[in-house]
C-alpha cells in the first residue's frame, strides 16, 4: 500500500504576521543575503588567487565561504521574496528539494568544520609534519568526506518525510521546510520516525561538537610549548573557529536535540543560523586574520589599480 499523500503545496505563516514588520524585515534580510554572498565569494575568490594564501587552512576556508553562499541562498531568497507576498506558498516538490539542499549543505558545513579543527591541530601540535599529513591529496580527501557525509545526512532526512502519509493540514508554522515542522503535520504516529530524526541530526549536532570542543581544548593546551608570537597567532585562528562553531552549533543543538516538537521561538532561531551565521562567518575570519586582510587589501587594490588604468587609457 502506498503512502498517501493528499498535499501538493503547503502554506508558510513566516516570521510574521504584520505588514510594517514585513516591510523591516524585507530590507534587513536582503541586505544581509547580499553581504553574505559578496563577503564569502570575496574571501573564496581571495584565497583561490592569491599565492600567499595556499595552505590548507586557507583552501577550506574557502569551501567553506562557497558553502554559505549556497546554504544562504537555499534560504534567503524564499524568505525575502515571501516578505512581499500576501500568501506564502511552496509546493510539495520544492519543498522537498529545499530540505533536501539544506541538510546536504549544513552537514556538510558541520563536517568541514571538523576537518578545519583537525587542520588546526596538525598545524599546532605537530608543525615539522604539517606539511607532510595535510598534503593535497589529504585536504581533497577530507573534503569529499564532508559532502558525501552531508550527502548521507540529508538522504536520511528526505526518505524520512517521503515515508509519510500528508492528508489534510498542510499550514506550516514557519518560513522554511524543515523537518520537525513537516512531521507536525504527518497523518500518523511519528514516535519511531521522531526517533530517526533526533538520532540522525541531534546526535550528529553534539557529539560533532562536543569532539570540536575537545579538540580544541588539546590545542589550546599544546601552546604551552610555543613561543609568545606562535601562541598569539594560534590562538587568533582558533578563537575564529570557536566563535563560529559556537554560533553554528548552539542553535543547531537547541533546534535537534529534544524530542520532535514546535515552539514559536523555533523559527526565529532557524534565521541565526540559515542567515545571520552564514554572514557573520566572512566577518570573523578576514577582520581576525591579518593575512587574509593583507592578502584581499593587495589583490584588490591591485585590481582597482588597473582598472583606473584602463580607463584612463585612450581608445
Amino acid at each position: 500500500m502506498g503512502v498517501v499523500n493528499n498535499v501538493s503545496e503547503f502554506v508558510l505563516l513566516g516570521l510574521t504576521q504584520d505588514p510594517e514588520g514585513q516591510k523591516a524585515l524585507f530590507v534587513i534580510f536582503l541586505l544581509t543575503y547580499i553581504v553574505t554572498v559578496v563577503g564569502n565569494l570575496l574571501i573564496a575568490v581571495t584565497v583561490f588567487v592569491s599565492p600567499s594564501l595556499g595552505s590548507p587552512m586557507y583552501l577550506f576556508l574557502a569551501f567553506l565561504s562557497l558553502t554559505d553562499v549556497v546554504y544562504s541562498t537555499t534560504i534567503s531568497p524564499k524568505l525575502i521574496m515571501d516578505l512581499l507576498c500576501g500568501k506564502k506558498t511552496i509546493s510539495f516538490s520544492a519543498c522537498m528539494g529545499q530540505l533536501f539542499i539544506d541538510h546536504l549543505f549544513g552537514g556538510s558545513e558541520i563536517l568541514l568544520l571538523v576537518v578545519m579543527a583537525y587542520d588546526r591541530y596538525v598545524a599546532i601540535c605537530k608543525p615539522l609534519h604539517y606539511l607532510t599529513i595535510m598534503n593535497r591529496q589529504v585536504c581533497i580527501l577530507l573534503l569529499v568526506m564532508s559532502w558525501v557525509g552531508g550527502f548521507m545526512h540529508t538522504l536520511v532526512q528526505i526518505l524520512v518525510v517521503y515515508s509519510l502519509p500528508f492528508c489534510g493540514p498542510n499550514v506550516i508554522d514557519h518560513f522554511v521546510c524543515d523537518m520537525y515542522p513537516l512531521l507536525g503535520l504527518a497523518c500518523t504516529d511519528i514516535y519511531i520516525v521522531g526517533f530517526t530524526v533526533v538520532a540522525n541530526g541531534g546526535a550528529m549536532c553534539i557529539v560533532i561538537f562536543i569532539l570540536l570542543l575537545i579538540s580544541y581544548g588539546v590545542i589550546l593546551k599544546s601552546l604551552k610549548s610555543h613561543s609568545q608570537e606562535g601562541r598569539r597567532k594560534a590562538l587568533s585562528t582558533c578563537s575564529s573557529h570557536i566563535t563560529v562553531v559556537v554560533f553554528f552549533f548552539i542553535p543547531c543543538i537547541f533546534m535537534y536535540v529534544r524530542p520532535v516538537s514546535n515552539y514559536p521561538i523555533d523559527k526565529y532561531v532557524t534565521v541565526f543560523y540559515t542567515v545571520i551565521t552564514p554572514m557573520l562567518n566572512p566577518l570573523i575570519y578576514s577582520l581576525r586574520n591579518l593575512e587574509m586582510k593583507n592578502a584581499m587589501k593587495n589583490l584588490w587594490s591591485k585590481k582597482l589599480t588597473i582598472s583606473i588604468i584602463r580607463m584612463c587609457q585612450p581608445y
